[in-house]
């Protein structure tokens, strides 16, 4: 069976975070709260100026050569955060980037699962036509509310992968299981920009949906947690992670190389915050670019987790081919170069935007240098510009 996988990874996040002990100050909060009860030391605060699509087309921008955007011929958009109740994200994401216009452009939501199901599309799409290539997007804003119980959780980004046959980063195996149930979790109605959320519950379903698919690969394929040289999850919080990887980490003999392989999954997260559908594919990444003892061939386990809910465990093995060195040195460098920014300036930040009652509306853009930024929105059309 031809082997087929994440072949390009790219991430792309706002040039602006907050200090998580300024917002544990301003909130009159311990903020060992949030550094060590959720594992955040930063945040993403996304300017008015980006949205998902932006967020993408910036993260696909930094991978695609012209010769990838001839070769992809399907594009697939997971996200919560949808900018339209009909028209997709991927067609927008197509049209700045100058994909193929004999692409398929289509968006998947299911809350944070929606990458995850993109991404299993993609390598199925693949394994029938080994010779075309597919662009998978998860981005999102996570939005709960300014002085919300889910304030510390927030964030933004995108993840951008380009899946294709004979992958230089990580080659998915065709193994994975599923648990799905129709609870109410998480969930954002159409009128309202920030989520609800049930936190306690969400957290207790996150480590159950893991149980439960983790036990399941086990028992189809015939597998033990030593078979797993590290495990990413979805992390829309850092501690979410470890708390599930803890409820099974006894069964190994090797516990503390998968509890520091963990620590190395879960550095950017910790200064980004949530991405949503994205937040799993920045812990590999995280992983990828920080573990010093990941080797070729090494067979990583992966949890998605999208509340509503749904959840999948499947396991992928790094390709010979692969070099962590650029990825390390590119997320550095764009992590570096952001603008801190007080917690007053946050809050202001996070109140502007496109307002959900419609109307015209011009942003300021002077102060975005992204190649892809959202100008604002004229007789109910938003409008993107190329820098």
């Amino acid at each position: 069976m031809v082997k087929v996988g994440i072949d390009k990874i790219g991430f792309f996040t706002s040039p602006y975070f907050i200090d998580m002990t300024e917002l544990a100050n301003r909130r009159h909060e311990e903020p060992g709260k949030f550094l060590i009860g959720l594992g955040q030391k930063q945040q993403a605060v996304i300017p008015p100026t980006q949205d998902v699509v932006t967020l993408a087309a910036n993260a696909a921008n930094k991978i695609l050569t012209k010769a990838d955007k001839d070769k992809i011929d399907t594009v697939i958009f997971g996200t919560e955060t949808g900018i339209d109740n009909s028209k997709s994200a991927a067609i927008y994401v197509q049209a700045l980037l100058g994909i193929s216009k004999h692409a398929r452009s289509f968006e998947i939501k299911q809350a944070c699962y929606g990458g995850t199901a993109g991404l299993q599309m993609a390598v199925e799409h693949i394994r029938l036509h080994p010779d075309s290539q597919v662009l998978v997007l998860a981005a999102d804003i996570a939005r709960y509310g300014l002085q919300t119980p889910g304030e510390a959780t927030q964030g933004g980004g995108a993840v951008a992968m380009l899946v294709a046959a004979e992958p230089r980063i990580l080659e998915i195996e065709d193994k994975r299981s599923f648990y799905s149930d129709n609870i109410m979790d998480f969930w954002r109605p159409l009128y309202r920009r920030d989520a609800v959320v049930d936190g306690h519950y969400s957290n207790n379903v996150y480590i159950d949906f893991f149980k439960q698919t983790w036990q399941t690969y086990q028992r189809d394929y015939h597998c033990n947690i030593d078979d797993f040289q590290a495990m990413a999850f979805h992390l829309p919080y850092t501690k979410m992670g470890l708390k599930a990887l803890r409820s099974i980490v006894n069964q190994s003999h090797h516990p503390e190389r998968l509890l520091a392989q963990f620590e190395s999954s879960r550095v950017y997260n910790a200064c980004v915050g949530n991405l949503y559908t994205g937040s799993l594919y920045l812990s590999l990444i995280s992983l990828l670019a920080n573990s010093e003892t990941l080797q070729h061939g090494d067979l990583v386990g992966l949890f998605s987790y999208g509340s509503g809910a749904q959840g999948e465990f499947y396991s992928g093995r790094i390709s010979e081919q692969f070099d962590r060195r650029p990825l390390k040195t590119d997320m550095e460098a764009m992590l570096s170069k952001r603008q801190k920014l007080t917690i007053s300036q946050y809050e202001e930040m996070y109140q502007a935007g496109l307002p959900l009652s419609g109307g015209d509306k011009q942003f300021d853009t002077a102060s975005d240098h992204s190649p892809f930024i959202l100008e604002g929105r004229h007789e109910d059309q938003r409008i993107y510009r190329q820098n």
